[in-house]
């Protein structure tokens, strides 16, 4: 008898504690759902700043009625190809008054607030200004915005519109919003952890979907030109010098098919610059962005797929990813937005229906990620058009003195380095200038000869690989 008294008791303390226990679980749980989240302004294309550096009313720049491209993750690197829109009308922005009002002594105390947003000087402001390039969004952005109160730049977190036209540095991020001069940095937060704040002046414009949102990250190079899309003929491509304002566009056709290139064994630095080369975007399996290092192991669609300008190739890396995770698959990572999304279309038309066949071979050996295998296995030879490998060939002798490593594209247990020689379509041999073309090639390719390995590093020449240009616009 007294034992079972003693199980009871027992039991219902156990009972007791296992509630306690659940109760606390259940607190934790309703914490984490009330984490706050970065709170980010709305700001609608064609509604004036409230504390605005520059008079809009004198008509510094000029927003457009854009509707939102969908992304491939949240996360766009600089120099993707269409991630920004152009227009036949070049004045969306008047960088000359800019810096005429910037430059004016009356003007000294918002030049000032204006430039330390910037990290420049005063004294740099004219030259700042002339390599930035005015742009149009074609996505919903978030950026680091800059109001002028009380003599000083006040920052904060805010959502443009599509439409919103800029100023963009040679990085390919934001700079400048066109219509009031305030000063933009890149958005530092969380992309899918927002709460954006409409308001009664800058309400929910049609189309928005937080799921859709992008933030830039910079490029892998130093860019000299960048690729955009009409935003009102989403058919004409245009090629914009940076640091000119339209006078020197030359235009090309996006719907040209343009073939996936071998990425197997690049690093993704390497791969994205081939990529946006070709005219294609980048996407990662992951989401996110994975260390411009990691060496890509397939591509889906694979090698040879032929693709419309600006379309998806999603990468798959082996090793460490955006998440930190080994084979290239990972949690969903901040600004991921959807983790599989079908191809997209930039340009604004339907997606193309190009896609993997089925009898396409399987890679020589099986890479991590659910995207499509490449077209050759982790053997192939590194790739052509990227920076130094960090290693000597393993068939060479070490080099007394070795080349320093780039900065730009740090690389881990290369492949032997291959020097080749780009597809020429001039008759004048590549100079040493670093490769900054977003630009699509033309769709007439040349084959590309390969010299053997030489234990040297390969080099970095200019992409030839432009678009077949027709008038300037």
């Amino acid at each position: 008898m007294a034992l079972r008294v003693f199980v009871r008791r027992v039991g219902k303390s156990v009972i007791r504690r296992i509630a306690v226990l659940l109760v606390f679980v259940l607190a934790l749980s309703g914490c984490d759902r009330d984490t706050p989240l970065v709170m980010v302004k709305a700001v609608a294309a064609g509604v004036p700043s409230l504390a605005p550096f520059f008079d809009e009313g004198q008509g510094l720049g000029r927003d457009q009625q854009v509707r939102a491209q969908t992304a491939h993750g949240g996360l766009q690197q600089g120099d993707t190809p269409g991630l920004y829109g152009g227009s036949k009308q070049p004045t969306v922005c008047d960088v000359v008054r800019l810096k005429e009002f910037l430059s004016d002594p009356a003007n000294e105390r918002k030049a000032q607030a204006w430039a330390a947003a910037l990290s420049v000087t005063t004294a740099e402001i004219p030259g700042f200004l002339d390599r930035l390039t005015p742009v149009l969004l074609r996505h919903d952005t978030l950026v680091k915005n800059h109001d002028y109160k009380k003599g000083k730049a006040a920052p904060f977190n805010a959502l443009l519109q599509a439409g919103i036209a800029i100023l963009v540095d040679a990085d390919g991020l934001p700079a400048v919003k066109c219509s009031c001069g305030n000063p933009l940095r890149p958005f530092e937060g969380d992309t899918t952890g927002i709460k954006v704040e409409f308001d009664d002046r800058n309400e929910e414009w049609k189309g928005y979907e937080k799921t859709s949102v992008v933030a830039i990250r910079p490029a892998t190079r130093i860019l000299e030109r960048l690729a955009l899309v009409d935003v009102e003929e989403p058919e004409r491509g245009i090629n914009r010098p940076v640091g000119t304002t339209g006078e020197k566009d030359t235009t090309f056709d996006t719907r040209e098919r343009r073939a996936v290139p071998d990425l197997a064994g690049a690093t993704f630095g390497q791969a994205g610059r081939k990529l946006a080369d070709k005219g294609l975007a980048v996407a990662f399996e992951g989401g996110g962005l994975p260390p411009d290092g990691a060496r890509v192991t397939a591509s889906d669609p694979p090698a040879g797929t032929e693709l419309r300008f600006g379309e998806y190739v999603t990468l798959s890396v082996a090793g460490e990813s955006s998440g930190g995770s080994a084979g290239g698959t990972t949690s969903t990572p901040p600004g991921s937005g959807t983790t599989s999304q079908p191809t997209k279309d930039p340009s604004g038309s339907t997606p193309s229906s190009s896609s993997p066949s089925p009898s396409t071979p399987p890679p020589s050996s099986s890479g991590p990620g659910s995207s499509g295998p490449g077209s050759s296995g982790p053997s192939s030879p590194g790739p052509t058009n990227g920076p130094p490998s960090s290693g000597p060939s393993s068939s060479a002798a070490p080099p007394t003195s070795a080349p320093p490593p780039s900065t730009k594209d740090p690389t881990t247990s290369s492949p032997p380095p291959v020097t080749s020689s780009p597809p020429q379509t001039t008759s004048s041999p590549p100079t040493s200038a670093p490769v900054t073309s977003s630009a699509p090639p033309p769709e007439t390719s040349a084959p590309v000869t390969t010299d053997p390995a030489t234990g040297v590093p390969s080099t970095d020449g200019p992409s030839t690989d432009g678009p077949a240009f027709s008038t300037t616009a």
